[in-house]
């Protein structure tokens, strides 16, 4: 089932497809999503919502980081944000949508969100 923007305490894109989430350890999942948005829009939507920069963190492939809560590393895996990567290149398509028939049939972005341990 997919989770909500409540469960996960971050607005979820519009239109974003959920595609998985995944044991992070220590208690936390991480959520993965899907848009047909580019990483530019996807990038401005999370600084205006957020109403945060975040920073990038890689050029290539493009991913850009959000911090959404305070990392606490004694009982999280990971620190709590919206991580966007950007999925198409010239060696890359985009993800594949894991559905048989889904569309888009690749996303060319995708949006992971790490709740704040407590919110999933």
């Amino acid at each position: 089932m997919a989770p909500t923007e409540a469960n996960l305490g971050v607005p979820i894109y519009p239109g974003a497809q959920f595609i998985a989430s995944y044991d992070a350890g220590r208690g936390q999942r991480y959520y993965i999503f899907g848009s047909a948005a580019t990483f530019v829009d996807l990038v401005a939507y999370y600084r205006t919502v957020l109403r945060q920069k975040g920073e990038l963190v890689f050029e290539v492939p493009a991913t850009h980081e959000f911090d959404v809560g305070k990392y606490d590393e004694d009982r999280m895996a990971f620190p709590p944000g919206v991580t966007i990567k950007d999925f198409q290149s010239d060696v890359s398509q985009g993800y594949p949508n894991p559905k048989p028939g889904g569309q888009p049939a690749r996303f060319p972005t995708i949006i992971q969100i790490v709740p704040v341990v407590g919110r999933q």
